[in-house]
């Protein structure tokens, strides 16, 4: 452990007196930060350390029947399934929330077999002649036997071992009855609670993804295992009924002698059973006629509802949802688009194909209270659902190893379709705040994980659970929009419209989308050094990202794999070697003139290109507008130019690559590829900036400084530096609302 290091007063004062004291603060905070830094990597575990801390692992023995494994046998695939289900909103005798419920799924058998393996997980299973199920045939087909049944809690399954082997082609029809607990964890069909004119009210209600519609009824847990639905819901009087699809008009009924509604809905199309939602509540909607092509309705606590705050939702799903209609050049797949804020959920909002679910802060709009930001983060969480409707419902992954093609996908889109609701606010430009420059520092450890890997690597719930995290969503999204960049975003639609076409109502993988999104290539004339799938596999099959170093005194350009502890081992292999394919831009200023250039492919680790040679230019700054996945270093000369270009006129450099310039900067120095003092230079120009990407940028990368120096006597000298750049933004601002009583037109301003 290195012991803490402080920089005195005296040389703290002595430093600020010097050259304005800018630079000199400068020079204090880069040499506290290596020290700061060194200490930290000293008081790192090594690799050897780590293992030795790790638990120890044996060697499982091998699976001794079908049941031991976490996937299922392709010897069987779901037809429909007809559900019954009868949540209760008040505790049971021991003070339970429980719902019953009974479930016939019809399966046709694919290949023989004596065994029917369909997940189950916390519910309790009636008993019929001492089975937890009753089997018959259907279509003319006899149905075997039962030998033996028994719940599999490792795996989740309830095995039916039957006396003789059902047939290939043949459609049989498994019933189970259950009783489940609603509890209050977030996850399957479970409990939400609120206070209203305090009275606690009671909202059942649904979260399947990934592996958690077994804990509602017995069922075929897997996205490939698509399949009909058809619900039927009871409930209580004063309550509505809402799921996938629309529902028939309800019918009173008495069930010992108690006065309960009983709902059905249509069958919905063919979908996977983590879409599955239905949700029992007292809530009202504000929705679109009836009679319109799509009825889209916002549903919430009633207070919220009259209090209008769904009015924007409503606003903007109809806007998106045209937008969608004709980027994917495909039609809304369903007849409604029902859309519920909960109190009580655990993700932004979930995708359910036809009823979405949302937390309600990513729903909900009050102009009284909520902030512009808020109303940005409602925008673009219902973008991203509704994206979600044709590529995800309509198309599917196979299998979760390739959920990034779903929310890595809708992230990306998102923006898009938040884009044509709200053109003046920029959003195709603030996802490179919001998604790209977060991620980039989560994929530059060494310890991150590939966007796509081998199915048999992804098994266990808990494995899938952990795909959902920032490189899944945000770096697919950056993948997916240098693709788009470079191809083009028109011809990137036109794939996905083939894609779309072929695959609906099905399942795919990630080659299915190269393989469509190359036809469009091909039929443009669009030329790349190679396939599109040869070119994208080394950004999704392995971690990382590379920094692009240029020399623009010679021309020479490198690529290496960026991490921001250049001590760590990389343990996972690659059978790229950690290199890319990666598209280079870069726009080049002599004088008046700007050069802006055409693609140029860097496809090895080393390469020389004449053209990125400064000769009689002032400036190259590369990566325009960030649309690559990459981090650039530059020649030391070419970082003074910038550094000069930016306290000069810095509006003659692209605001996205202001706040590049910034991020790269401090990441590389954090990498020991440059020096602090180059990093806190390119802040220096911001007594002049105006515009919110380059501050955000700054403001999220000195605060790492902020922690750091807290306690030390540079702590007063950087407050007063960061006092004198933010001064000039501060007076702009005061001017431009007449002070602080008009608020600013531009979203970005606000």
């Amino acid at each position: 452990m290195g012991k803490r290091f402080y920089i005195s007063i005296s040389v703290a004062v002595t430093c600020l007196v010097v050259a304005t004291g800018v630079l000199a603060i400068i020079i204090a905070l880069s040499v506290m930060y290596a020290h700061e830094r060194s200490k930290n990597l000293q008081s790192l575990p090594t690799t050897a350390e780590r293992s030795s801390t790790s638990t120890a692992s044996t060697t499982p023995s091998g699976p001794k029947g079908p049941w031991e494994y976490y996937r299922l046998p392709q010897t069987l695939s779901p037809v429909h399934y007809n559900i019954t289900l009868w949540p209760r909103l008040k505790p049971n005798a021991d003070d339970l929330y429980i719902f019953t419920g009974n479930s016939r799924v019809a399966f046709r058998c694919v290949s023989q077999t004596d065994l029917i393996l369909i997940h189950s997980k916390k519910l309790n299973l009636s008993m019929f002649d001492g089975f937890h199920a009753k089997l018959k045939g259907l279509a003319g087909a006899a149905a075997p036997t039962l030998k033996k049944t028994w719940l599999e809690v490792p795996t989740q399954y309830l095995v039916v071992h039957l006396n003789d082997p059902l047939q290939p082609g043949s459609v049989y029809e498994l019933y189970t009855e259950f009783v489940g607990e609603l509890l209050d964890d977030l996850e399957g069909f479970y409990r939400s609670e609120y206070f209203e004119d305090g009275i606690k009210k009671v909202v059942t209600t649904t979260q399947m993804q990934p592996t958690d519609a077994r804990k509602a009824f017995p069922c075929f847990d897997e996205p490939a295992m698509k399949a009909i639905f058809h619900m039927t819901l009871i409930h209580p009087q004063g309550t509505v009924a809402l799921s996938n699809a629309m529902n028939y008009d309800p019918v009173n009924i008495s069930v010992n002698g108690e006065s309960l509604i009983q709902t059905s809905f249509e069958p919905t199309e063919i979908m996977s059973t983590y879409l599955l939602a239905f949700v029992v509540c007292d809530f009202a909607y504000i929705g679109t006629n009836p009679d319109a092509d799509v009825l889209i309705r916002i549903w919430a606590r009633r207070k919220a509802t009259e209090e209008g705050q769904g009015k924007y939702a409503l606003e903007t799903t109809g806007h998106i949802l045209g937008f969608y209609k004709n980027y994917y050049n495909s039609s809304y797949p369903l007849k409604k688009s029902d859309q519920i804020a909960l109190s009580d959920f655990s993700a932004g909002a979930m995708e359910n194909w036809g009823l979405i679910t949302y937390r309600e802060t990513a729903l909900l709009y009050n102009p009284g209270v909520s902030s512009n930001g808020d109303k940005e983060w409602v925008a673009i969480v219902i973008s991203h659902e509704l994206a979600h409707m044709w590529f995800g419902n309509l198309v599917t992954m196979r299998w979760w190893n390739d959920l990034w093609l779903n929310e890595g996908f809708a992230t990306y889109v998102s923006y898009l379709g938040a884009d044509y609701a709200e053109p003046s606010w920029n959003m195709k430009d603030l996802i490179v705040l919001n998604e790209i420059t977060d991620v980039m520092a989560m994929d530059a450890s060494a310890h991150s994980h590939p966007l796509s890997t081998k199915e048999e690597e992804i098994l266990k719930p808990e494995q899938i659970s952990q795909l959902f995290d920032a490189i899944t969503y945000s770096k697919g999204a950056a993948i997916l929009r240098m693709l788009s960049d470079f191809i083009t975003e028109t011809v990137f639609s036109k794939g996905l419209h083939t894609y779309l076409e072929e695959f609906k109502y099905n399942t795919t993988s990630y080659k299915d989308l190269w393989k469509h999104i190359q036809m469009a290539v091909d039929k443009a004339g669009i030329s790349l050094p190679h396939s599109v799938e040869v070119i994208m596999n080394r950004w999704i099959l392995q971690m990382g990202f590379p920094v692009v170093t240029i020399d623009t005194q010679t021309g020479k350009i490198t690529q290496k794999h960026f991490l921001l502890d250049p001590e760590s081992v990389v343990d996972r292999p690659s059978e790229f070697n950690y290199e890319w394919f990666v598209p280079v831009t870069w726009i080049k200023t002599g004088g008046s003139e700007q050069h802006q250039s055409t693609m140029y492919w860097l496809l090895n680790k080393e390469d020389t290109n004449p053209e990125l040679v400064l000769g009689d230019a002032d400036w190259l700054v590369a990566n325009i507008n960030m649309m690559g996945f990459y981090r650039v270093n530059y020649d030391e000369g070419n970082w003074e130019r910038l550094i000069a270009k930016l306290s000069s006129s810095h509006q003659d450099i692209p605001v996205i690559n202001r706040a590049q310039i910034i991020d790269d900067a401090f990441s590389l120095a954090k990498a020991n590829i440059a020096n602090t003092t180059l990093a806190l230079r390119t802040t220096t120009f911001l007594n002049k900036e105006v515009e919110y990407m380059p501050w955000q940028t700054a403001r999220k990368n000195l605060n790492y400084f902020f922690h750091m120096f807290g306690c030390s006597e540079v702590y007063g000298p950087l407050k007063a530096y960061i006092r004198k750049q933010v001064t000039p933004l501060f007076l702009y601002y005061k001017d431009l609302t007449l002070n602080w009583t008009k608020i600013p037109d531009k979203h970005t301003d606000q």
